[in-house]
């Protein structure tokens, strides 16, 4: 029977999501829509169903490891509370793997600008996902896609250093991380609990998204999701953001290193 869910805020339909012998399209989460534009741009026979909402679906196919892959890339907005509606509605057409990519702010001294930064799980530093699972439950990457970004990591020499392990998702960049108003000593207490604990990065969508990667293998009647994030550091952990030509490089290492894990991913499958 054809998948009768109906999107709100996407332009798309359940065959939009086909291909990969089975596996399904393999789906890149920007945060941007004009990086998710910028992206589609690698891809051939590329079509781009806008919406008014800005979460314009790009498909298409990419060469990758010596494969022809089915790809797809869509914004997801800034917040776990916009992951909520656009990430709800690719899996309910039946998207199933799908990996951000985006970027974030160290929080280690070991960590810097121009790095990279996969996660492997996310605190859960947000309220979105609170009204799906209480919070103790653990917000946890798709083991099978961590295995594909390593092998990926180990297969090609690259830029950016990599590191594995969990990122912090916030839903307030000025009070969590900048310490805008009147809770500031909190915030920065509680950035220094992070930090000790060898939390990696800052961000504000992994969690979410691998909350609902994880209800989503669950679901009756549908097959896994899988969800991963790759993230770029664009800051210092004593420095936000930093001004500086990686920024742009550790960025499309990200991408790339998304890529090469869906070949890897691809090839595993086979």
């Amino acid at each position: 029977m054809m998948n009768e869910f109906r999107p709100l805020h996407i332009n798309a339909s359940a065959e939009d999501f086909e291909g990969n012998d089975g596996a399904g399209r393999y789906l890149l989460l920007p945060g941007s829509r004009s990086r998710a534009a910028s992206i589609a741009e690698t891809f051939s026979r590329r079509t781009t169903k806008e919406h008014a909402r800005g979460h314009d679906l790009h498909l298409g196919v990419l060469e990758r490891g010596g494969q022809s892959l089915d790809v797809g890339v869509i914004s997801t907005g800034m917040g776990c509370p916009s992951v909520d509606l656009v990430v709800t509605e690719l899996i309910g057409l039946g998207a199933r793997v799908l990996t951000r990519v985006g970027t974030s702010g160290s929080l280690q001294p070991g960590i810097h600008t121009g790095d990279l930064v996969v996660a492997t799980g996310a605190v859960r530093d947000e309220g979105t996902s609170d009204a799906y699972l209480p919070r103790e439950f653990p917000a946890l990457a798709d083991w099978g896609m961590l295995g594909a970004l390593q092998r990926a990591v180990d297969a090609v020499p690259r830029r950016a250093k990599v590191h594995f392990g969990p990122v912090h998702t916030k839903d307030s960049l000025y009070a969590r991380e900048f310490g805008f108003g009147p809770m500031g000593a909190e915030h920065a207490r509680y950035t220094t609990l992070l930090q000790k604990a060898g939390v990696c990065a800052s961000e504000m969508e992994c969690a979410h998204l691998f909350v609902l990667a994880q209800l989503g293998r669950r679901a009756e009647g549908i097959a896994s999701v899988h969800a991963a994030g790759v993230l770029a550091v664009i800051g210092e952990h004593d420095q936000p953001f930093v001004d500086s030509p990686r920024v742009a490089e550790a960025i499309s290492d990200a991408i790339d290193l998304a890529l090469d894990g869906f070949a890897e991913l691809s090839r595993r499958r086979a």
